[in-house]
């Protein structure tokens, strides 16, 4: 995310992010650890940490960078892994998830950040910061690692929603290209659907639909369509946004953090081999460090939601202390950049001119349209 904080080097002062303390798999002393780390590296970021309040005061206190720099709001409550979202929705307030989306709701802080449940952060969220105008299902988005020279690409959904209609995907691909645009500064993003194969005639029914759709709409939403992409483009150079379900997005991106775990684990285990392996391993120590950040997961962590009035940054529920330090850092850039207002200015129009699709589409196949 280097390049929403190179859009604005100079910053803008105090930004203060509203970070949910419990849920995740490594509790609370990896989240503090995190963003302690966050505030060592950054002297303009401030906290709103939500949980319960002695736990919390005992371990911000250990922490220097801290000191002054952490505000704890009290909550008992805590959203597990396995609460289901509609149990979420009914009993969540004085949870610490609900108190950290409220204090963005009430624009004490820009950005919110979870490790907690996916399901019930989104369903949530939805709740107490609603859909923008004309998005029927929000979508996350994160960065991927590719060979493109921003050195990343978009891919959304990856888990808010495991269904998706040609309509939807055509909103995902408005929004992603937004957020390339804003988030990249890729002046007209290239965007490409997830299949099976590159063939037109390839794909479930929904995404031929979707394939036209947004073939319609790359003008005005200001994009290249490519078209269909496989899972090999994930990674590539031949587009900057990728579209697909939640499903299909959350299986791609499990597997690409398990395969970057397994490379680096055959590294280890490859240049511990012999002596001679182990020597070589000394030799190319810089270069086996620059690859292990470029692979390492925890450091590209967060996924953005986008639809919703207001910023929201989804951390791994594994997250440890660099990972959190990672989404708290993309959380930051976003809000020091402006990122969540002009986005969802964008967004909104763009999901609005997506109301219009069907019936265009419509009234070409009766023979009306121009």
């Amino acid at each position: 995310m280097t390049s929403v904080q190179d859009q604005n080097k100079a910053g803008s002062g105090r930004v203060v992010i509203s970070v949910d303390a419990m849920g995740g798999d490594h509790g609370p002393s990896a989240v503090v650890a995190g963003i302690a780390q966050s505030a060592s590296k950054n002297d303009n970021i401030h906290f709103l940490l939500h949980g319960p309040r002695a736990e919390l005061e005992r371990l911000v206190a250990k922490r220097k960078p801290l000191a002054g720099r952490c505000e704890i709001r009290d909550a008992e409550g805590v959203v597990s892994m396995a609460d289901k979202p509609s149990q979420v929705m009914r009993s969540g307030k004085g949870t610490s998830m609900w108190s950290t989306l409220e204090s963005v709701r009430n624009g004490e802080a820009t950005v919110a950040v979870s490790c907690g449940n996916t399901g019930a952060l989104m369903a949530l969220s939805m709740i107490r910061l609603r859909k923008l105008p004309g998005v029927d299902r929000p979508a996350i988005a994160v960065l991927w690692p590719s060979r493109n020279p921003q050195g990343f690409n978009i891919m959304l959904d990856v888990g808010a929603d495991i269904r998706a209609d040609a309509r939807d995907l055509l909103q995902y691909a408005l929004m992603g290209a937004s957020y390339a645009r804003n988030g990249l500064g890729l002046s007209r993003p290239r965007v490409g659907l997830l299949n099976v194969g590159t063939e037109e005639n390839k794909g479930r029914p929904e995404l031929r639909e979707a394939h036209e759709l947004i073939a319609s709409r790359q003008d005005d939403g200001k994009f290249e369509f490519v078209g269909f992409v496989e899972g090999g483009d994930i990674p590539g150079d031949t587009t900057d946004v990728i579209v697909t379900d939640g499903f299909t997005g959350n299986v791609a991106l499990k597997t690409g953090e398990g395969t970057a775990s397994l490379i680096g684990d055959l590294l280890r285990e490859a240049f511990a081999y012999t002596p001679l392996s182990r020597i070589a391993s000394l030799l190319a120590l810089t270069s086996l460090s620059r690859l292990k950040k470029r692979i390492d997961p925890r450091r590209v962590n967060g996924g953005v939601f986008l639809g919703l009035n207001g910023t929201v940054v989804k951390s791994h529920g594994s997250a440890d202390a660099t990972a959190v330090s990672s989404a708290v850092k993309l959380a930051f850039q976003l809000a020091e950049s402006g990122f969540g207002d002009r986005l969802a200015a964008r967004v909104a129009s763009a999901a609005l001119a997506a109301q219009d699709a069907p019936h265009e589409q419509t009234e070409k196949g009766h023979g009306t349209g121009s």
